[in-house]
C-alpha cells in the first residue's frame, strides 16, 4: 500500500502494519495546540483548494463520533468564544480536517481507506509543548471525554460473519445501502 518512492519513516510503517494485524474499529490521535475534534478527510479532494470541506462517506457517523468527544470535555463544550478554539464554537467544537487545513499523510485518513478503523484527531489543549506542570490539568480536561469517546465503540452494527456450520468467515465484505465505504470482518 506504499507507492514506489513515497518515504515513510520506519516508526510510521511499523503503526501502519499494527493496525492490520491487531484490527481497531475505533481510534483517536491526539494533538496540541488548538481545543477542536476533527474528522476525515484531512485531505481535501480537490488539493489546490485550502479550507474545503471533505466529507466521507460516512460523514454522519464521524460527526456523532467527534460530538461524543466534543460534548463531554469541560474547555470544548464552553460555549465562550473568547477562549482557545473559541473560533469553533459554533461549529460545536467540530470541523471537517480538511475543511480546517488540508494535509496529506494523516492516519485518519488512512485508517478509514485502508483498515476498518474510524478515527478522529483531538487537539487536547492550547499548548503545542504543554509544560510538565499543566499535563495534569490537560490530562483532567480530556479524561472523561476520552472515557465517552471509547464508550462509541459500542455504537453500530457488531457481531460475527459465519458459514452455515457457524465458522466465522475471515475477510468477508460488509456493506450498508446508501454508504459507498465496506468494511471487511477481521482475520
Amino acid at each position: 500500500f506504499f507507492s514506489p518512492g513515497f518515504q515513510v519513516a520506519p516508526e510510521t510503517k511499523a503503526f501502519f502494519f499494527f493496525f492490520f494485524f491487531i484490527p481497531f474499529v475505533l481510534s483517536a490521535s491526539l494533538h496540541g495546540g488548538e481545543l477542536v475534534v476533527t474528522y476525515p478527510y484531512d485531505y481535501s479532494r480537490h488539493p489546490m483548494e485550502e479550507k474545503m470541506f471533505s466529507p466521507t462517506p460516512d460523514e454522519k457517523v464521524f460527526k456523532m463520533l467527534a460530538k461524543a468527544y466534543a460534548d463531554a470535555h469541560p474547555v470544548i463544550s464552553d460555549r465562550s468564544e473568547l477562549r482557545c478554539g473559541g473560533n469553533f464554537v459554533k461549529r460545536g467544537g467540530i470541523i471537517n480536517g480538511a475543511e480546517w487545513y488540508s494535509f496529506t499523510g494523516g492516519m485518519a485518513d488512512f485508517n478509514y481507506l485502508h483498515t476498518n478503523c474510524f478515527e478522529v484527531t483531538v487537539e487536547v489543549g492550547c499548548e503545542k509543548f504543554p509544560l510538565e506542570e499543566e499535563l495534569f490539568t490537560v490530562w483532567h480536561e480530556n479524561k472523561g471525554a476520552l472515557l465517552n469517546y471509547m464508550e462509541m465503540v459500542h455504537r453500530g452494527i457488531k457481531g460475527i460473519v459465519s458459514d452455515k456450520f457457524g465458522n466465522p468467515i475471515k475477510n468477508a465484505r460488509i456493506s450498508v445501502r446508501g454508504i459507498q465505504h465496506d468494511v471487511t470482518t477481521g482475520n
